[in-house]
């Protein structure tokens, strides 16, 4: 048994093995550059379950015992930075596209309640700020339309269902709007806030990993998918991209990270405007 303050050795085999697994998994090229930062956030799973060292905690992982630990690594290796309302020129296109949707003219002619997914959703901030630009835009109309809200991480899932936010992540917010949708905390919540009810209301949130097929119901006006095509090689990015694509009614659109191109890869996507595309 290790104590807590153990310092563990992270071999070329181990984060080579590592590596590995979460790429079999999720897709998530860990390249040497990401070393460091597997050791730092398995190091804690690693003294948390008193395993001895890196090759214990993967032969664990990889064993019928350790499924949920399995998870669990995942969760930790998975970057989860966001914030409100973030790339906002996303929003604002969303928020000219959607009278149409709304209104039963949409391109593919479905008479079906639209259907927007956030694909890599994190702790919830995206798909809320989906769901505040719908209330701006046809507020009568919100039960109309479905927000799924989907990552691979159960602890970012957890998260977002409470719907409770630092400060720092509502820094693009109007205080019009925070009144609107958000409660301020106090007692143990001071200093947070908690996005309403009617909102949270808005969003299903499930674990669904996005190397998986997704279910036949997964078939969208919306799919914002940003900042995560950049974790994953040119051959997963082609292949996500792809099932993107076939998820999407005639005429949705595909947001990608301003960060992240579709140049270079095989697509059929139209191109409207910087990390905007049309089916």
């Amino acid at each position: 048994m290790r104590d807590n303050m153990s310092v563990y050795e992270l071999r070329d085999i181990d984060f080579e093995r590592i590596s590995r697994l979460v790429y079999e998994q999720c897709g998530i090229n860990l390249h040497d550059g990401k070393r460091e930062l597997v050791k730092a956030r398995l190091s804690k799973r690693l003294r948390e379950g008193n395993f001895t060292s890196f090759g214990d905690y993967y032969r664990y992982v990889v064993s019928d015992e350790g499924t949920d630990e399995l998870i669990s690594m995942i969760d930790s290796l998975s970057t989860n930075l966001t914030y409100f309302f973030r790339e906002d020129s996303h929003f604002r296109k969303l928020s000219e596209v959607l009278p149409a949707m709304l209104s039963g003219a949409r391109p593919g002619g479905s008479s079906a309640k639209p259907k927007i997914w956030s694909a890599g959703c994190s702790t919830g901030e995206e798909p809320y700020s989906i769901a505040m630009i719908v209330c701006e835009c046809a507020e009568e109309f919100q039960s109309d339309i479905k927000i799924v809200a989907t990552d691979i991480s159960t602890r970012v899932l957890g998260l977002a269902s409470k719907g409770i936010f630092s400060k720092e992540k509502l820094k693009n917010i109007s205080p019009a709007m925070l009144r609107k949708y958000f409660q301020i905390g106090s007692g143990p919540y001071e200093g947070s806030f908690r996005i309403k009810k009617h909102v949270r209301g808005m969003v299903e949130f499930s674990r669904f990993n996005l190397m998986s097929t997704p279910p036949s119901n997964y078939v969208f006006d919306v799919i914002f998918c940003r900042n995560v095509l950049i974790y994953f090689d040119k051959e997963t990015q082609a292949a996500l991209v792809r099932r993107f694509y076939n998820c999407l009614q005639k005429g949705g659109y595909f947001f990608a990270g301003h960060s992240e191109s579709l140049t270079g890869l095989d697509h059929e996507f139209k191109y409207i405007e910087p990390s905007i595309y049309r089916k």
